[in-house]
C-alpha cells in the first residue's frame, strides 16, 4: 500500500482555481521532488496536503490518504493529532517561522508538549542535525541562531515526533551554496537513518537532481511529468520539462 495518495483540486474562490486534479502517489521511505516555478501552486499544494489551506481562504476537493487513511473528511481537532505527528513541515524561513520571544527550549517543549517528557529528550535529537545540544544552545533566541542553525532547528521541528512523511517547502532558497549542500546531506541521511518518506519542494533542479528518487513537474496547477529522477533529467517528455531542463546553469569551464 502507498503511505501518500493524493487527487485533489484547490481554489481560492470559485472560478479561480490553482491546483488542477494534481494527483500522485508516494511510496514508504522515498523522496520525491516536487518541482515548478514561482505560482505554480507549489506551496498550495503543501498546504493542502497539511489541511491548512482554508486558513488562507481556500478550498480543497478531492482526495488525501495518508497510509491508507482518508483526511479531507476530518475535522481540525483530528487534523491536530495528524499534523507534526505523522506529517511534519519544514517551512522555508527560520526568520518567519520561529517566534522571535521564545528560547529554544520553549519552542521543543511547546512541539513535544503532548508527549510530557522534558528537555533531556531533544540532546539526541538536536545532535541528529549536527545542532549543539548543550544549555547554552537551548537558551538562545532565534535571532541568536545563523541562517543555517536556524533551517537545521526547523528541521529538528519536523521530525521531533518522526512522522511517516516530511514535507519541506523550499527549505533551502535562503541559504548560500555550502550551507544548501550541507542541508541536502542532512535530508539524505535522515532519509536514510529513519525511512522517513520527503516531499521535497523546490524550485532549483540542481537540489532536486542530488536529492530526489522521483520527480513530478508541477505547471499552472498540474502534474505535467512525474517519473524517476534519471529519466526526468535524461529524457523529459514534457515540453514544459524539457524548458526547465534546457534552464540548468552549465559550467562554461566545463570540458
Amino acid at each position: 500500500m502507498s503511505l501518500l495518495s493524493v487527487d485533489i483540486s484547490a481554489e481560492y474562490a470559485p472560478g479561480r482555481r490553482v491546483l488542477r486534479g494534481v494527483n500522485f502517489v508516494m511510496e514508504p521511505g522515498e523522496v520525491l521532488g516536487l518541482v515548478g516555478q514561482s505560482g505554480s501552486g507549489k506551496s498550495t499544494l503543501a498546504m493542502a496536503l497539511l489541511r491548512l489551506l482554508g486558513m488562507r481562504g481556500g478550498r480543497v476537493s478531492g482526495s488525501i490518504r495518508l497510509d491508507g487513511r482518508e483526511l479531507t473528511g476530518l475535522s481540525e481537532r483530528e487534523m491536530r493529532s495528524i499534523r507534526g505527528r505523522q506529517i511534519g513541515f519544514v517551512p522555508q524561513s527560520p526568520a518567519s517561522a520561529l517566534n522571535p520571544a521564545l528560547r529554544v527550549r520553549t519552542h521543543l517543549e511547546e512541539a513535544w508538549r503532548a508527549h510530557a517528557r522534558g528537555p533531556g529528550s531533544f540532546r539526541k535529537l538536536l545532535e541528529s542535525v549536527s545542532l549543539p545540544s548543550d544549555e547554552d544552545f537551548l537558551k538562545r533566541y532565534p535571532a541568536q541562531l545563523s541562517v543555517g542553525q536556524g533551517q537545521r532547528f526547523l528541521i529538528a521541528m519536523g521530525i521531533l515526533h518522526r512522522p511517516l512523511l516530511l514535507i519541506a517547502d523550499e527549505p533551502t532558497s535562503a541559504l548560500d551554496v555550502i550551507t544548501q549542500a550541507e542541508i541536502l546531506s542532512l535530508f539524505a541521511r535522515l532519509n536514510r537513518d529513519l525511512g522517513m518518506a520527503l516531499l521535497y519542494i523546490s524550485h532549483d533542479l540542481l537540489s532536486i537532481a542530488s536529492l530526489c528518487h522521483r520527480v513530478a513537474i508541477l505547471h499552472e496547477g498540474e502534474v505535467v511529468e512525474i517519473g524517476a529522477a534519471e529519466q526526468i533529467f535524461r529524457d523529459p517528455r514534457h515540453a514544459y520539462t524539457r524548458e526547465l531542463v534546457r534552464a540548468i546553469p552549465r559550467n562554461p569551464y566545463a570540458c
